[in-house]
């Protein structure tokens, strides 16, 4: 029968491989290159401050050793997190994600990480966001407010020392710089077109009536029409629409219209695709029957049958610009100006050819 006093005791294996699965440090990869804690630090976070050529032995032997960087650590030792946060309210319009491309390109080259919040124009939401990059002690916010977004909070976040940079709408009473396009321009620019071809009847479909952005697009469409002395009170104009699905669904209000509209403006390029998808469902195509103008001039819009006209709003140049401003906020430096207005481009392609009377 087998004893278990007779047995021969076995070492335990954990001694072994808790060693070997000990953290490594910095302190350790130093003493194995022969460099200091800093120069570790420095090289693992990209610093131009570090050789190359010393940058990427580093990071090979951290690599082989299996050494996980610790951002949150180094944190505290260098009050950065080389985060930065970066809300809007839809990123499934492309608009967003050209921004976005143009932010992340920008601050990558700088070793900052974007974390991405879609707030759906939700204040709540929104605000559990900031709240978690603070937490994490974020160096930035790159904000598109949420309707109905209170300036004290904003103003809340710069008195505390956190770099702020509002895109594409403005906040009233907000002391964040912000980057944005000239919507009422652009519209108005947009609107004149269709005048000078000849429409008279100028329906404006969708804008959030809380945003600044609703709101100067509306008001370019607007002045546009009162400047040759067409009533605007007199043509179709239904808000709130932000959406593919929401133009798709507006088609019957313009359809069913009397007179019905020989031209619409649409807020953005989402919800004149929608419109023209829809109006082909009804027999009628954009650019014979009615012509469709977007807003955004969004990847998709050259390439689309018919090709959108639209207005280019500048999408990457607010996102690098955006990405500079907290840059240079991040490092105590100062910025070139608190308001970037971008110059708006129309663009004109097929969906607005000569429409039949």
């Amino acid at each position: 029968m087998d004893d278990h006093r007779t047995r021969p005791k076995v070492r335990p294996a954990i001694a072994e491989g808790a060693s070997r699965r000990k953290r490594l440090t910095l302190s350790h990869l130093a003493e194995q290159l022969g460099v200091s804690t800093a120069t570790i630090s420095l090289a693992l976070r990209n610093s131009p401050l570090v050789a190359q050529a010393t940058r990427e032995r580093v990071k090979r032997e951290a690599e082989a050793a299996g050494y996980i960087y610790n951002r949150s650590a180094a944190a505290l030792r260098t009050a950065r997190s080389n985060v930065v946060g970066v809300a809007v309210h839809d990123i499934l319009n492309p608009y967003f994600a050209e921004i976005f491309g143009a932010l992340e390109d920008t601050l990558g080259e700088n070793d900052q990480i974007v974390f991405i919040c879609n707030h759906r124009d939700d204040v709540e939401r929104q605000r559990t966001f900031v709240q978690a990059l603070l937490q994490h002690r974020a160096d930035g916010l790159v904000l598109c407010p949420s309707v109905g977004t209170d300036p004290a909070e904003i103003n809340r976040l710069v008195d505390a020392g956190l770099p702020v940079t509002l895109i594409c709408r403005d906040v009233e009473g907000a002391r964040a710089p912000v980057v944005r396009g000239d919507d009422i321009a652009g519209t108005l620019e947009a609107v004149r077109y269709l005048i000078a071809a000849g429409h008279r009847d100028i329906a404006f479909l969708g804008g959030r009536r809380g945003s600044s952005t609703g709101r100067d697009r509306h008001e370019g469409w607007v002045r546009a029409l009162r400047e040759v002395g067409i009533d605007p009170g007199a043509q179709l104009y239904e808000p709130e629409m932000m959406t593919r699905a929401q133009g798709f669904e507006a088609v019957g209000l313009v359809l069913d219209r009397k007179p019905r509209p020989t031209a619409v403006m649409c807020f953005n390029d989402m919800v004149a695709r929608g419109l023209i998808e829809a109006l082909r469902r009804h027999g009628s195509e954009a650019g014979r029957d009615i012509a469709v103008i977007g807003y955004d001039d969004t990847l998709d819009a050259a390439t689309a049958t018919p090709s959108l006209s639209t207005v280019n709003n500048g999408a990457g140049e607010i996102g690098a610009r955006a990405a500079e401003m907290i840059l240079a906020q991040v490092a105590g430096e100062p910025i070139e100006a608190d308001r970037v207005v971008i110059t708006p481009r129309l663009v004109e392609r097929e969906s607005t050819g000569t429409c039949e009377d």
